[in-house]
């Protein structure tokens, strides 16, 4: 009998792990894998809503692509409400930071345009309110199918449950703006399914999210990368000899980390419009070393697959840390083995004078680096913070074989086309 991968004709493949000794090699601060200092005096690109998570407009291979000249994103996004007596302090003052910590509960997806890839024009809500069979609509893709202008938005349906799904519309353009039709059928795709990819029962701390699609450029099949957790009841994981990987004496104590178990999912399209998707092995687990693998994503270059997610600080196991950032992984074959990049898998991370100052990077194949703005202090102690909610600074990376390196930065959410296409 076939094995699921041999039916698809993928070669079967055991994970490959992120060890506790590599997140031993973890240094924040290094100045060729920390993010530049935020200003506390940053510009906010809309004072109405909240953003975090950016989705810019992309085709399979991965190309951030722009149509009849306007560039194109998606975020995660939520009203502000600075007039809600629930979000008002004992003296009646907006107390924003309360209503940036509620965000999640009411995210939509919101896209903007322009012309200039940065100076984001406001577009409005992606889906009609009640479209969407969730409460929360959380991050995924946006992928520019053709020049029709059809795109396939593959996004995660959250609460209850979650779900992996997708909505077609198609982008319009005119002299003055992008406007987006259609979106009004929800597909779903797939949820965890408690055997490789643990399931809300198992732990009620899973997570299931971030679907990234994908051609892949050496056999051309469709994948989908996404976050997920080992399968298995919460506390049943075991950190073994190899997840803890070589490390120095005094080092072999774990803790509680077995309630660590975050690992990069991926599935495999069995037709050619994605609608049909057979979840595959985890290509990377991170058991006993880190909790979140969030918005797992690829750069494709040099005939190698560089491997980005992103994670925080509070999420790393008993005995490692880390800064909130980028971390990466590299191999010369889709499913691996893949190695840690920079020999610990940092590659991006806030400085630790301003812990929180951005999040949720996507690495584009250009080398330039989006995030969001989540808090900045506004003095010396870092008592007082200035909430953002708004588009980071982009950074320009260079990736040379295992290496990384800041080179750049740039203006604030600075993401230019790297093809134009024009839609008949």
């Amino acid at each position: 009998m076939k094995t699921t991968t041999e039916k698809f004709g993928v070669t079967p493949h055991q994970p490959s792990l992120w060890t506790r000794a590599d997140a031993l090699k973890v240094r924040a601060d290094d100045p060729t894998t920390t993010q530049p200092l935020v200003s506390a005096d940053f510009p906010t690109l809309n004072n109405d809503v909240f953003i975090w998570d950016t989705m810019p407009l992309r085709d399979l291979d991965g190309n951030v692509t722009s149509v009849d000249g306007w560039s194109v994103i998606f975020t995660l996004t939520a009203d502000r409400h600075p007039n809600d007596p629930q979000y008002l302090d004992e003296d009646g003052n907006y107390d924003i930071l309360r209503d940036w910590n509620d965000r999640h509960g009411r995210a939509k997806m919101y896209y903007w345009f322009s012309r200039t890839g940065k100076n984001w024009e406001f577009g409005g809500r992606v889906m009609a309110e009640g479209v969407s069979p969730t409460a929360r609509e959380w991050a995924g893709t946006p992928i520019l199918l053709n020049d029709r202008g059809e795109v396939d938005l593959y996004y995660t349906a959250v609460t209850p449950g979650a779900t992996i799904v997708k909505v077609r519309g198609r982008v319009v353009t005119t002299e003055h703006g992008v406007s987006m039709v259609g979106f009004e059928k929800v597909k779903p795709l797939f949820e965890a399914d408690g055997n490789m990819y643990q399931t809300e029962a198992q732990n009620a701390f899973w997570g299931f999210r971030d679907p990234w699609p994908f051609r892949d450029p050496k056999d051309g099949k469709l994948y989908m990368l996404f976050e997920g957790n080992v399968a298995g009841e919460r506390g049943s994981h075991k950190v073994g000899e190899a997840e803890i990987g070589d490390v120095p004496p005094g080092y072999e104590e774990v803790g509680n980390s077995r309630f660590q178990t975050a690992c990069v999912g991926i599935a495999v399209a069995r037709d050619a419009d994605g609608d049909d998707w057979e979840m595959l092995p985890p290509l990377l687990t991170a058991v006993g070393v880190n909790d979140q693998t969030e918005r797992p994503h690829f750069v494709f270059q040099d005939g190698k697959y560089y491997l980005f997610t992103i994670s925080h600080t509070f999420t790393y196991a008993d005995g490692v840390t880390g800064p909130d950032g980028v971390y990466g992984f590299v191999a010369d074959s889709l499913f691996g083995p893949y190695v840690p990049l920079n020999g610990s898998g940092l590659v991006l991370g806030n400085p630790s004078s301003q812990p929180f100052q951005t999040y949720s990077h996507y690495v584009m194949p250009n080398g330039l680096v989006t995030s969001f703005i989540d808090s900045v202090p506004t003095d010396e102690t870092g008592t007082q913070i200035r909430v953002g909610g708004t588009e980071a600074p982009t950074v320009g990376m260079k990736i040379k074989g295992l290496q990384t390196f800041v080179v750049a930065e740039y203006d604030y959410g600075y993401i230019p086309p790297m093809l134009d296409v024009t839609l008949k």
